[in-house]
């Protein structure tokens, strides 16, 4: 998820596409609270290990 943000706020940043640019930097967000609940030992979406 990480990855993905990564490239959708690239993609949005090179071609003024602001949608893209938005939500990459949610699922950017996203995946690295995700990886430090993971790496905190909570479980995440019934999975103590998020991949």
């Amino acid at each position: 998820m990480i990855v993905l943000g990564v490239i959708l706020l690239l993609i949005g940043y090179f071609t003024s596409i602001s949608i893209l640019y938005y939500i990459g930097g949610i699922l950017l967000i996203i995946g690295v609270v995700f990886l430090i609940l993971g790496a905190i030992g909570r479980p995440v979406g019934g999975r103590k290990a998020w991949f």
